[in-house]
């Protein structure tokens, strides 16, 4: 872990998470990567679309363009403040059958969702944009080459059977309410998880590993 680390920090000076997501910030907490908040203000509802994979590529993207955009105004030279180096978005969901899980409306449709998912298997897709100070660095507003990366990463879930007192205590905790899926792996809902196939940290909401690969190849 400390190499891993010290690689992470020759890397970058300091990283924007354009998200207000408590579960990303303890990841790049544990992972020792320096970073700020900055909330992008994209109305998730206006960006729509069938393929929840394209979805979650789209939003990830919008957060991070927000963000560098906000950065710009801030600077008004064209330029992110110099100790900014990266902009992260990222957007998650889970898919189930076909159908698109986001957050639950309310407490009724957590447990509708979370019967559903009992004794089955779903996907989870993160998607990821991370912006380059590079990005734009001229009043033209031009991208320039090779300045992002854009991927989404996918994690097969598969749950145990959850009783139907287990989904009516776990609604209970209020967890459920704020997660993708209806479920959070890291906290109460990771009882119910029998195995995961793919990348453990992406089911979370951030992909350390592509995190980690895309800083080490964006031109800084």
């Amino acid at each position: 872990m400390a190499a891993y680390v010290v690689v992470l920090l020759h890397c970058i000076a300091v990283l924007i998470l354009a998200s207000a997501s408590a579960a990303r910030r303890n990841l790049l907490d544990q992972a020792g990567i320096p970073y700020k908040v900055m909330v992008s203000g994209v109305n998730e509802e206006e960006i729509a679309h069938d393929d929840p994979r394209e979805l979650v590529k789209i939003l990830a993207e919008a957060k991070a363009k927000a963000v560098s955009a906000k950065l710009l105004a801030l600077q008004g030279d064209g330029s992110w403040p110099d100790e900014i180096t990266l902009v992260l978005g990222c957007d998650s969901v889970f898919e189930l059958d076909g159908e698109v899980y986001g957050k639950p409306l309310n407490a009724n449709h957590a447990i509708e969702r979370l019967e559903k998912i009992s004794n089955s298997n779903g996907l989870l897709h993160t998607g990821h944009f991370l912006l380059s100070r590079r990005y734009k660095r001229s009043q033209t507003n031009e991208e320039a080459p090779l300045a992002w990366l854009s991927d989404v990463v996918t994690t097969e879930v598969n749950f145990s059977d959850i009783t139907k007192l287990e989904i009516k205590k776990y609604v209970e905790t209020g967890e459920p309410l704020n997660c993708a899926g209806c479920f959070s792996l890291e906290g109460r809902g990771g009882v119910f998880i029998r195995s995961l196939n793919g990348c453990y940290s992406n089911v979370i909401g951030l992909s350390l590993p592509w995190l980690r690969n895309a800083m080490r190849s964006l031109p800084l």
